[in-house]
């Protein structure tokens, strides 16, 4: 065993100089992206927290209407954000939902597309499986630290990380959902002379819209789950609470931003839901 380690293979010293690498010769790629994500960022924050919070709060009152058409969901989510605001946790609660939409805009603009290609491409799929089960299975600390040395601290490393963690959902159920379309579907439209783009915008695409939606709830959801994780590198929102929770062993402030963080939760995952018939 001693001569096995003794000829240890130095993975970890390949991943530091391919950093190192990265950090010398395309800073000004992460610092372009960067640039772009703190831009996005900082514009959702701008329409959560210059408006008064009543008024955001009745926006997405009136959205979960509009998509649920339920009278008990929508007062679910008005009587939630109006407790998030009784608790102080307002200011946090848009800072992490800034963090989390722009997250959701991400995973959904590359998964989607991603999910569409593999889905075409079998060959792309076989490449993509391994690269995305690392993804979901590697510890986000991991990467947390190359994040941190090629963007610094502050909300993109934690959009970075969370886009990581989040974006196999989208791209895996968005495959799912394409391969899964019926062949006498694809057939039929093939016979009235459907082209591959009219095959994939009208017959493809509507059958695996219920596979997609699920994909950006569960985007939503590990969004989510990465609040904490998102303030160890200087992210903004209800993970800073949290850990200061968590530091003073502050029972009631932890119980505190824990409901804050459900309710959000809960009001995302069932306003994106598909509706039950």
């Amino acid at each position: 065993m001693e001569w096995l380690e003794a000829r240890k293979i130095p993975i970890g010293i390949w991943a530091r100089d391919f950093v190192e690498w990265l950090t010398d010769n395309l800073f000004w790629f992460f610092d372009g992206l960067s640039a772009v994500l703190e831009a996005i960022i900082l514009g959702l924050l701008w329409l959560l927290q210059t408006p008064s919070a009543f008024i955001v709060i009745a926006a997405i009152t009136l959205l979960s209407w509009y998509v649920r058409r339920s009278a008990g969901f929508t007062a679910f989510a008005a009587l939630g954000l109006l407790l998030i605001v009784n608790q102080g946790y307002w200011v946090e609660t848009t800072e992490t939902l800034a963090l989390v939409l722009a997250a959701a805009v991400v995973c959904m603009g590359l998964g989607v597309p991603l999910g569409i290609a593999a889905a075409r491409r079998p060959w792309l799929h076989r490449m993509m499986e391994p690269v995305l089960d690392l993804m979901q299975t590697i510890p986000t600390f991991v990467y947390l630290i190359p994040a941190l040395i090629l963007f610094g601290l502050g909300m993109v490393p934690g959009l970075i990380a969370t886009v990581i963690f989040a974006i196999p959902a989208p791209i895996r159920l968005t495959h799912l959902g394409i391969t899964s379309t019926p062949t006498a579907l694809v057939e039929a439209g093939k016979a009235f002379g459907s082209t591959p783009f009219q095959l994939m915008w009208k017959i493809e695409l509507p059958y695996a819209m219920p596979q997609i939606m699920a994909g950006l709830t569960q985007t939503i959801m590990l969004s989510l789950s990465m609040v904490v994780i998102a303030a160890l590198v200087g992210a903004d929102g209800l993970g800073v609470p949290t850990l200061r929770a968590l530091n003073a062993v502050n029972i009631a402030k932890g119980f505190e931003v824990g409901v804050a963080i459900v309710l959000v939760a809960i009001i995302f995952d069932r306003m994106f839901r598909k509706r039950s018939a």
